[in-house]
């Protein structure tokens, strides 16, 4: 089974909401997460099982960051506002930074989500490549005394 994250600010929270409204049938059967008030959104207008975790603002995105750390994430849908600041902006850089780290693919807009919906590599169980990370782990770091 496939796991979603969903995340949007709340200039994008409508054009995430239709979004997926028009590939519900892709979504059945896969397991999503939304930070709240999208999760909430998503849940109540398309009756998809959603799991709500907090709003982006209050650590909602350093929650999904933290399941992409853990390998439990296969795709980011994050409608992030270009054009409004952001109180949590780190955190924002964070959770992408995550991704890329971790090797999965994230959608910024709606033409990308469309490219990956539509993928055969998404149709298909398509194992990605997860980074190997022990020459990082193991390096040797100056000491400053």
């Amino acid at each position: 089974m496939k796991s979603i994250a969903l995340v949007a600010h709340d200039g994008k929270k409508a054009e995430l909401l239709a979004w997926v409204e028009t590939h519900a049938e892709f979504f059945q059967g896969k397991q999503l997460y939304a930070t709240g008030t999208t999760g909430k959104l998503i849940s109540e207008r398309l009756q998809l099982p959603v799991t709500c975790l907090a709003s982006g603002p209050l650590g909602g995105d350093q929650q999904i960051g933290a399941l992409i750390t853990e390998q439990q994430i296969d795709w980011l849908v994050f409608f992030w506002d270009p054009l409004a600041s952001q109180p949590h902006d780190p955190d924002v850089k964070a959770l992408i930074r995550l991704a890329v780290v971790w090797n999965i693919p994230v959608a910024c807009n709606k033409a990308t989500a469309d490219f990956i919906v539509h993928s055969s590599l998404f149709q298909t169980d398509y194992q990605r490549q997860v980074p190997d990370f022990q020459q990082y782990l193991n390096r040797q770091t100056p000491v400053k005394g």
